[in-house]
């Protein structure tokens, strides 16, 4: 029985949705620089009309001006981050409690095969899935830049350094996710929990840049990969990045460690 095989067919139909929403989004939003870019001085003015509270609370405040590729590119990111923190999400929490869910856990713990064995075979098809929406993030992105860059320069680096980011940020919300499906008995939608959580972090980020707080934007991955922080200085925050693999680290490990020894209600 090849669980990575089984899991990850499950998903697949799922990934290409998610994969083709976000590219499609992407290149909308893009789609609107060249027309932006005939007014930027104006945009420009407009925008330092808005209190700095509210620029804050968009990833605004403080980085490049939007007029640039770079800057639009960033300040639009922050929203495809938001559907890749609902996927991750969703995946992350679904992925230990599906049996539970659809009552199909007597199959598969009567099966000779161990629980590390389920959770590793079923964390690599979630981590495929969400590659696989990776790598259409990246072609899209690419692609609707190189589009729709109105003859603009931008930096190749910057862009890749924000993309680069995915993974983490990815692996935070699944990570989390996973969590949450261990500590909860029985989670009975999804993606009430996977709603909650990503808009949750969301909105724990744009509170802390509001209040101009480091302390309560620590714990959100939407502070950690910041694009407009990346786009702004050319790299990671390294302390916010250190943070994250931690959490990342700590969630996998308490997953693994409560599911080797939870026991799973049946039919």
């Amino acid at each position: 029985m090849n669980i990575y095989i089984f899991e990850l067919k499950t998903y697949l139909k799922s990934a290409l949705l998610w994969s083709a929403a976000i590219s499609a989004f992407i290149f909308m939003v893009m789609s609107f620089y060249p027309g932006m870019m005939s007014d930027a001085e104006l945009m420009d003015q407009v925008l330092a009309s808005f209190p700095e509270e509210f620029l804050k609370a968009f990833g605004m405040a403080g980085a490049i001006s939007i007029s640039s590729v770079v800057g639009f590119f960033a300040f639009a990111f922050v929203f495809v981050q938001l559907l890749l923190a609902m996927q991750s999400a969703n995946y992350g929490i679904g992925v230990l409690s599906v049996e539970e869910r659809e009552l199909t856990a007597d199959f598969l713990m009567t099966r000779p095969i161990s629980r590390t064995r389920i959770i590793l075979s079923k964390f690599l098809a979630v981590m495929t899935a969400l590659t696989i929406t990776n790598l259409f993030v990246w072609l899209s992105s690419i692609g609707g830049i190189l589009i729709f860059n109105n003859g603009n320069e931008y930096s190749f680096k910057t862009i890749s350094l924000i993309l680069s980011a995915n993974i983490l940020f990815q692996l935070y919300f699944v990570s989390i996710g996973m969590i949450i499906s261990v500590l909860v008995k029985k989670i009975r939608s999804v993606l009430s929990f996977s709603m909650a959580l990503s808009f949750g972090m969301y909105a724990i980020f744009t509170i802390g840049e509001v209040l101009d707080t480091v302390n309560l934007g620590v714990i959100s991955p939407f502070y950690h990969y910041d694009p407009s922080y990346i786009s702004l200085h050319g790299k990671y925050n390294l302390m916010m990045t250190l943070l994250s693999c931690v959490i990342i680290a700590v969630c996998f490990g308490l997953s693994y460690i409560l599911y080797r020894n939870r026991n799973i209600h049946t039919v």
